[in-house]
């Protein structure tokens, strides 16, 4: 059994590096990535007007992360199979992403009591402020 394992012996290193990497990754840029939001993300904010000249760097750019979150989500569901990060790697390509209902999905992750909880403690230990959350019906608290 093991002789058959000896033939993709490459492969399978190659797989438990990047299965290490992911999880190296995870727990150093995680908490850099979330002292980077603003505490401010989350509440109702007016559109900002952009130049008409920026359009095409705008397009490029926007581009070219959606790009990078398909690629981390297909990462992901790979890594699903292999020890790593799989739903971590699935949720940063998602969160990149430009899609509809996308702040939607963040605010219902993020209200998750063990995932504000989380995410604050993170910022915390950066320095940062806890995140402001909007009011919804039932709560009359803007953040835990």
């Amino acid at each position: 059994m093991i002789d058959c394992f000896r033939e993709y012996e490459s492969i399978l290193v190659l797989l438990g590096l990047l299965s290490a990497g992911s999880v190296a990754m995870a727990f150093f840029l995680a908490p850099w990535a979330l002292s980077l939001i603003s505490a401010e993300y989350f509440l109702p904010h007016d559109r900002v007007v952009r130049p008409p000249g920026l359009q095409l760097r705008r397009f490029v750019i926007l581009g070219l992360r959606n790009l990078l979150g398909a690629a981390l989500v297909i990462l992901g569901v790979v890594l699903l199979a292999l020890p790593g990060q799989g739903l971590l790697t699935i949720f940063a390509g998602l969160l990149l992403m430009s899609f509809p209902g996308k702040r939607s999905l963040e605010l219902r992750l993020v209200r998750l009591p063990f995932v504000l909880k989380s995410v604050n403690w993170a910022r915390a230990r950066r320095g940062r402020g806890p995140l402001q959350l909007p009011c919804f019906e039932g709560s009359h608290k803007a953040s835990e």
